[in-house]
């Protein structure tokens, strides 16, 4: 899969369609691009709705005229591949906004297959759960084996905003805070446990760096607090000392989050 919204557009291009000798700094040598290598078979590309205008015209040609023309290439080049693709955004709603284009959506929605939300999916959590308990216990080379039944009650009892993702993330963040092998209530955010804010309900990929960056120190200085808290009993210096700052520090952050050290 070919994740659309995580390149920068340039990068994108280069590995969509291939660039020649000289096209751009760095560029030593002719490559081929993803659809030459796909040529033949199938390419997915998640987050289509993120693609910029000029590489929405380039896919275009794929589609219609099956050809692609390298990054500082003179001569299009035949290819035939079968294109598919997934948006977390709502095109039509985009095309109305001239941010996506009318004729390559419609190319695009020859078969579409509406994937309904997480929370009304809830028999696919406890899958998923697992699926990536078991990928970040391995990541991490924590011997996690599962999370306990009450665990998995908040998971389903959840609205998951912010879809498959919000799951992903919660559950990496349950695997690096776990003490023991299953993940507990203890692991998980506070608003999953209906004690705190709700997550916001845009993605962090949607949102600007810096935004999204404050968001996730935010969620972590909230958590963080509650752990360290927790391990020293409600103790200010004992929980000062561990994290390695001055009392007034951690004050200064439960006030910040609307935390009491009881």
């Amino acid at each position: 899969p070919v994740d659309c919204a995580s390149l920068p557009e340039p990068l994108l291009e280069s590995e969509l369609f291939g660039h020649e000798k000289g096209a751009f700094t760095g560029a030593v040598a002719s490559r081929p691009g993803l659809f030459e290598f796909a040529n033949g078979g199938t390419i997915f590309l998640d987050e289509v709705g993120d693609l910029s205008m000029n590489l929405q015209a380039k896919l275009l040609r794929v589609l219609q005229e099956r050809q692609i023309r390298r990054v500082g290439g003179n001569r299009f080049i035949d290819v035939d591949v079968r294109v598919l693709s997934a948006t977390n955004r709502d095109l039509q709603a985009i095309v109305g906004k001239g941010e996506f284009r009318e004729d390559l959506y419609y190319r695009l929605n020859v078969i579409a297959i509406p994937l309904p939300p997480l929370r009304e999916r809830r028999g696919d959590i406890p899958l998923l759960a697992q699926h990536y308990v078991k990928k970040y216990s391995t990541s991490t080379g924590k011997a996690i084996k599962g999370i306990t039944p009450r665990a998995m009650e908040l998971f389903e009892a959840y609205s998951w905003p912010g879809n498959v993702r919000e799951l992903q993330n919660v559950i990496e963040r349950a695997v690096v805070l776990a003490e023991g092998e299953y993940i507990t209530p203890t692991d998980l955010p506070e608003y999953l446990k209906g004690k705190g804010p709700a997550a916001p309900l845009e993605p962090l990929e949607d949102l600007p760096l810096k935004e999204a960056k404050e968001r996730q120190v935010k969620v972590f200085e909230r958590e963080y607090l509650v752990h360290l808290l927790k391990r020293h009993q409600g103790n200010i210096s004992q929980a000062a000392k561990a994290a390695g700052v001055d009392r007034k520090t951690i004050h200064r952050l439960l006030k910040r989050h609307g935390l009491h050290a009881s």
